[in-house]
């Protein structure tokens, strides 16, 4: 195609967007940073202050906070006082981006990209050969998924998440056997155990450094109806010893998800319940496309949920499997009752109520 023949306006756009997407991917890293150094919230509450002033509170290298200050002004997260040179977080940003913001602090969302970052040449080569990465490429993995999860279940899940079940906080109350599938450091089992001290509840998990980390919690906690052990869901074999299974944002990175499916709903009871949290999005990329954080949702599959378990030789679900083949393979699975909700602090999962 000659140039004559090139639309130059979308030619000029598309430049214009790959520079914006360079530039917000670097923008990406300095929010990364600025989460895990703790800048934001000093900077929320603080007014306008110097690069001195802000590495001063928080002990940090003044000269790496004078670059970080302004590598983030430039990209219009915050404001530059010339005159002092003084530097401010808007509070309509300060909403997206300090502790208090809760599950909506993107800021701690950014730590995924440079976690992504870290085995980009590792990815290039199983595109090259095929196969996966192991969870030992990923050491972050655990501790930043715990971190991103626990603001949602701190915020929601008692309160909102399990009244989404009619009758299921009643019956928590009164003491029932729970269990969570791939419950990685276990939060959302000791946040349960803490607010239903009559039922009994265990986590499951394939790896060894998330399940010390439950063990640990529910230590500290003091809560002994709360345990933790080492397994492969996939080879769950409890028949009919549950009334609550819970999985959350576990299932699409399974290395065979339609057999936990399947061992889930033999675990439980005639009369229970499989909650399932996973995400939110279509099953065909066509829909998508107006989905905000779908070029996310397929980074990631590619960069970590899909390779991990085609790692372990598994199916490679990926992260966008969808609600349209989710509910297919629930009622293989055996659940002939599939309800699937949302709730409003939880923009990127759906969750699935699902019967026998």
């Amino acid at each position: 195609m000659t140039t004559q023949q090139l639309d130059q306006v979308a030619v000029e756009a598309f430049g214009d967007r790959m520079v914006g997407i360079m530039n917000d991917a670097c923008t990406a890293l300095m929010l990364s940073i600025g989460h895990q150094t703790g800048m934001f919230d000093p900077l929320a509450t603080s007014g306008p202050v110097t690069s001195t002033e802000l590495a001063g509170r928080i002990g940090l290298d003044e000269r790496y906070v004078r670059e970080w200050l302004k590598a983030l002004t430039t990209a219009r997260v915050l404001e530059h006082q010339p005159e002092g040179e003084r530097y401010l977080l808007p509070p309509e940003h300060a909403a997206w981006l300090t502790t208090s913001a809760g599950p909506n602090n993107l800021a701690r969302s950014m730590l995924f990209i440079a976690m992504m970052a870290e085995v980009e040449q590792d990815i290039i080569g199983c595109f090259r050969n095929g196969g996966g990465l192991s969870y030992d490429h990923f050491p972050r993995f655990h501790v930043l998924m715990s971190e991103d999860s626990a603001a949602v279940f701190d915020a929601a899940l008692v309160d909102v998440t399990v009244p989404l079940v009619p009758g299921l906080p009643e019956r928590l109350h009164a003491g029932i056997d729970v269990a969570d599938v791939g419950c990685g450091r276990g939060h959302a089992i000791n946040v349960l155990a803490q607010a239903y001290p009559a039922s009994r509840l265990v986590g499951y998990d394939l790896s060894d450094e998330a399940i010390r980390a439950g063990r640990a919690e529910a230590s500290a906690l003091a809560l002994s109806n709360a345990r933790f052990d080492v397994l492969d869901v996939a080879t769950l074999d409890e028949p009919e010893s549950f009334d609550l299974v819970t999985a959350f944002d576990a299932i699409h990175d399974q290395a065979h998800p339609a057999q936990v499916l399947g061992a889930v709903a033999r675990a439980l009871r005639s009369d229970g319940v499989f909650l399932m949290v996973d995400i939110k999005a279509s099953s065909n990329v066509a829909d998508n496309l107006e989905l905000q954080w779908a070029p996310f949702l397929y980074t990631v599959s590619t960069m970590h949920c899909m390779t991990v378990s085609l790692g372990l030789d598994g199916d490679g679900l990926g992260t966008a499997w969808g609600h349209q083949l989710a509910t297919s393979m629930l009622r293989d699975a055996g659940f002939s009752q599939v309800e699937v909700r949302e709730i409003e602090d939880d923009p990127f999962n759906s969750y699935y109520i699902c019967r026998k």
